[in-house]
């Protein structure tokens, strides 16, 4: 599986929709997915990945891992495990 559709699929759980329902321009407010849901998702990407994601709950918007969108999300996910050499 690759990193989108992994991601893809951990965010659709978070949100109880299928894969095939999230598109990569779609927000996570587009998705139905509250604060506690992108807690809940960033646990399971760094367990589905084996990585540590750089995040903030209190402040979702700063740091380095961007939330804009859910391409987005793949794209910090796939440099993090670049990164790491996985």
């Amino acid at each position: 599986m690759s990193i989108k559709d992994k991601v893809i699929s951990i965010l659709a759980e978070q949100a109880l929709l299928e894969p095939g329902d999230i598109a990569l321009d779609q927000t996570l407010d587009d998705i139905g997915l509250d604060s506690m849901g992108l807690v809940e998702s960033i646990f399971a990407i760094e367990e589905a990945f084996d990585i540590s994601v750089p995040f903030n709950a209190n402040e979702p918007n700063s740091g380095d891992f961007d939330i804009s969108s859910i391409g987005a999300i793949i794209d910090a996910v796939g440099k993090l495990v670049a990164a790491q050499g996985k």
